[in-house]
């Protein structure tokens, strides 16, 4: 009596089995992921790169003497501005008010010799020509007029040296700019051609920063030139201090040297700025921002959209023509901004997927949308 209840008891089970398993069948797939993505273009894009300097001073002077004496008076103030023409130093002048002196009583002596010697050539000359004096005579002192004539502009010229030496006893500054200590004091010996100056001026402004490049960058950078993959930058140049702040104003490049440092293999870009504060002081350590190649074509990748393999390659992923998603491998070695700059792997008009990247795998069908597209026009979609 009991096997027509181990009937029914595995009959329900199996009515219970064959109802799960079609519940199961009629499962929903889930849909494929959506997938933000933006349309690539070319652009062109100034490449900056940031480079190591150093501030040295637009013009530098080292104040000598040009004459021998003694320091009589300092007329500055160590560290002050001057201005060229300015007086810094009195050296003792009375050996050469004296040699002034002495210069013109030999001018006026020599002009008083020349007018004798013209004179008794003057008279001569008519004799000599009667044969009244012999032409040795005449010619004796035609010749002696000329000689004083001679010494006249001979004195002269001593006369104009003296005045020139007198003058020099009042030491110049040769340029205007900022003036450093004094390496001389009142009472000092100085000498024409000593080693030491008496004391530095240095202008500064405005002011050179001196920025070192490397040879390869350099040869890199024309022969992107000469291939036509870009054109010359602007020459603006800006600065980052020390301090990790930034310089107010812009620079200028000048210049780049047609010579390698063998020692460091750096080519040596020279900028002028604008110093009217006088922040920026001579051997200052800085970095400079400036663009000296401007890419035509190039195509920006947002940080988002690019991914690195373990073997550090850069990859991206793509919007296929079959609605998959396609991983593709490029090549990004700069950045611009925010974004990498691809120079390989892509194209105008490629669709790149920079949104829901953390649910898409390779080869996975999915749903592209426009990146930032609100949920309402998603779903829409």
């Amino acid at each position: 009596m009991q096997f027509p209840i181990v009937g029914r008891t595995g009959g329900l089970l199996l009515a219970v089995g064959m109802l799960l398993a079609a519940c199961s069948e009629r499962k929903p797939t889930p849909p494929p992921p959506e997938a933000g993505y933006i349309v690539l273009k070319t652009e062109t894009v100034p490449l900056f790169i940031e480079l190591a300097g150093r501030t040295a001073a637009y013009e530098t002077s080292e104040v000598r003497p040009q004459v021998s004496g003694i320091v009589k008076a300092r007329l500055f103030e160590e560290g002050s501005i001057v201005r060229a023409g300015q007086t810094l130093y009195q050296i003792d002048p009375r050996l050469y008010r004296a040699a002034l002196n002495q210069a013109a009583a030999n001018l006026d002596n020599a002009r008083a010799q020349r007018e004798a010697a013209a004179a008794r050539a003057s008279r001569l000359k008519p004799l000599a020509q009667i044969e009244a004096v012999s032409k040795q005579d005449y010619t004796d002192a035609s010749a002696a007029a000329k000689q004083a004539s001679a010494a006249v502009a001979q004195n002269a010229a001593q006369l104009e040296t003296a005045r020139i030496n007198l003058r020099f006893t009042d030491v110049p500054a040769p340029i205007s700019g900022r003036i450093g200590r004094s390496l001389v004091t009142t009472g000092a010996l100085v000498t024409t051609g000593q080693a030491d100056p008496l004391t530095t001026i240095q202008r500064l402004d405005p002011i050179f920063v001196d920025i070192q490049q490397s040879s390869a960058d350099l040869l890199a950078l024309r022969r992107q030139l000469a291939s036509g993959g870009g054109t010359r930058s602007s020459a603006a140049v800006t600065l980052k201090l020390e301090d990790g702040s930034e310089y107010g104003a812009t620079g200028r490049l000048e210049f780049t040297e047609a010579m390698v440092d063998p020692a460091t293999g750096t080519v040596t870009l020279r900028a002028r700025f604008p110093n009217p504060q006088g922040l920026l002081l001579p051997g200052m350590y800085v970095r400079a921002n400036l663009s000296q190649i401007t890419a035509r074509d190039a195509i920006l990748v947002p940080q988002a959209g690019l991914t690195r393999n373990p073997k550090g390659e850069a990859t991206v992923m793509l919007v296929g023509k079959d609605g998959k998603a396609e991983l593709r491998s490029v090549t990004a070695a700069n950045t611009v901004g925010d974004k990498w700059l691809v120079t390989t792997g892509l194209k105008p008009g490629d669709k790149l997927i920079v949104e829901g990247l953390g649910r898409i795998k390779p080869g996975q069908p999915i749903r592209p949308v426009p990146a930032g597209s609100p949920p309402a026009a998603r779903k829409a979609g």
